[in-house]
This record gives C-alpha cells, sequence and structure tokens, in this order.
C-alpha cells in the first residue's frame, strides 16, 4: 500500500469514528438519517458542482447506475447501524460492524475481482479482525438486548462489506469519480427516503430539535471520511484498504472510553496492538490486482 493511500485511510479512520459518536448520541432511526442525508446534499452538491465545473470528470450512466445501487445498500447500512446503537454500546456494535464488514470485504475482493493480497496481507488482516472481536465486549448488557445489539452489528457489517466491494469496483475499476459518486449516492438515499420521511415529521422535528449538531456532524464528517476511503481506493487495492479503515476502531475505543465512559483498558490495548500490528503489515504489503 502506497504511503498517500495509507494516509487517506488513516484520516479517513478518525472521521469515521468521530461521525459514530455523534451518530450513537444522536440514536435515530430513519428520521436522523434522512435530515443527515439532505444536510450532506446542502453542503456537497455545491462542491461536487465546482470540482465539475474545474476538472469536468467523466460521470457514465454506468458510474450513475452504480451510484444509485450505493445508495440503496448505504440506506440498509445506516438503518441498522442506528438500530443498533438504541439498544447496544457503542463500544460492542461498531467493533461487530466494522471488523465483520472488512473481512467480509476482503473476501468477496478476492472471489469475486480476482484480487491476490500478499501472504503477510492476509496475516495482517487475520490479526486486524481478530483485535476486532476482542474490542466487540464492550460492557455486557442483558443476555436479549445483548443478542439484539449484536445481530444489528452482524447485519450492518454485511452491509460494509456489500458497499465496500460495490463502491470499490466503480471507483477503481469503471473509474468514477469519488466525489460525485458520493453525491449521487446521497441523492439516491434522500429520494428511497423520503417517503418514509413524509409520514414522520413529527420524529424528524423532534430529532433536528434535540440533535441538530449532531445532524450536521454526520453530514460533515461521514461522506468527507467515505471520499477519502473511496480515493484510496484508486491508489490500492480494496482487500487492503478494506482492513486497514478499521483504525477506526481503535480510534473509536479511546473515543468512546473518553467520552462514553467506556473502560476494560488492558482487553482493548492488547486488542489494539494487535490492530496496529496488523495494520502496518498492510501497509508493506505489495498486493497485486
Amino acid at each position: 500500500m502506497t504511503i498517500l493511500a495509507l494516509a487517506l485511510v488513516v484520516g479517513s479512520a478518525v472521521l469515521h469514528a468521530t461521525w459514530n459518536l455523534l451518530a450513537k448520541r444522536g440514536a435515530g432511526g430513519v428520521g436522523f438519517v434522512w435530515l443527515f442525508s439532505v444536510v450532506t446534499l446542502c453542503l456537497y452538491v455545491p462542491i461536487a458542482i465546482a470540482w465539475m465545473a474545474h476538472f469536468r470528470p467523466a460521470f457514465t450512466s454506468t458510474h450513475l447506475a452504480f451510484a444509485l445501487g450505493s445508495g440503496v445498500l448505504h440506506v440498509g447500512y445506516f438503518v441498522f447501524l442506528q438500530r443498533g446503537y438504541r439498544v447496544g454500546d457503542l463500544s460492542l456494535v461498531y467493533p461487530l460492524a466494522r471488523g465483520s464488514g472488512p473481512a467480509l470485504a476482503t473476501a468477496l475482493a478476492i472471489v469475486l475481482l480476482g484480487e491476490r493480497p500478499a501472504p503477510q496481507a492476509l496475516l495482517g488482516t487475520l490479526l486486524v479482525v481478530v483485535g476486532v472481536f476482542v474490542l466487540s465486549g464492550g460492557r455486557r448488557a442483558p443476555d436479549r438486548t445483548r443478542r439484539t445489539a449484536i445481530g444489528y452489528g452482524l447485519l450492518t457489517g454485511a452491509f460494509i462489506a456489500s458497499y465496500t466491494v460495490w463502491d470499490g469496483y466503480a471507483v477503481a475499476h469503471l473509474g468514477a469519480s469519488p466525489l460525485l459518486f458520493l453525491v449521487a449516492a446521497e441523492a439516491s438515499r434522500v429520494v428511497l427516503l423520503t417517503p418514509l420521511a413524509l409520514r414522520r415529521r413529527a420524529e424528524i422535528r423532534a430529532t433536528w430539535s434535540a440533535y441538530r449538531l449532531e445532524v450536521i456532524g454526520v453530514a460533515v464528517l461521514s461522506p468527507l471520511a467515505y471520499v477519502l476511503v473511496l480515493s484510496a481506493m484508486q491508489h490500492a487495492p480494496i482487500s487492503l484498504v478494506a482492513p486497514t479503515r478499521e483504525l477506526s476502531i481503535l480510534f473509536a475505543t479511546l473515543i468512546g472510553s473518553r467520552f462514553l465512559a467506556e473502560g476494560e483498558g488492558a482487553r482493548r490495548g492488547a486488542a489494539a496492538v494487535a490492530m496496529v500490528v496488523g495494520v502496518a503489515l498492510l501497509a508493506l504489503s505489495r498486493g497485486s490486482t
């Protein structure tokens, strides 16, 4: 993995952990997702227009079709993630989602896209995933609640794996502009969720009133984090980018300990060491596609 790709992914991980803290605080549902999607469009459409006017990137009907599919996958991702945060701790739901996602994404990239990461990259992936699942213990909730949170975390991970490979193919193999692809996907998500939002006007008003700053924060940071990842996919294989971005779990754990009073430092420290070693192996690897 190149230094540029690694820098993009690490920057994305910091932003990703931060916006998930805000999403956990919001603990919303469809209304919260719709609100930050609308705010995202308001913020990023002018940037996309300026980008198009200056660089004139190609954006074909195939790119658009993939962006629409990405919007569908991201609806599932955000809705299940928010449901998980309603019933479970950040230190449980986030690691499960982020850990199962890259493991599946790496496997899908190998099987579907023909990527062949080097042995040390596979070892690095294994260490990252092991670290993630060690971190996923969190504070124990009642059994039924914990099972529900784990279920939502794993479902979220499945959507992460799906959109990682789908979007990575669009930008790395089809040459879609990451920024334009993201904005088109955001627009499709708004269109898909608007009928539901119109039936939940009271919920949306209450969410905006109580969690306005969280909505704006997620709207700014979530797309920016993902643009960095999509850009990294243009410089490194998906099977390397997907697990490396899971450094966000380390950052989320530190943020959760600081702002949500989640402890268990020894266990999390051991898991963090495994993740750092894994990421180092990924950064030094030279997988081929």
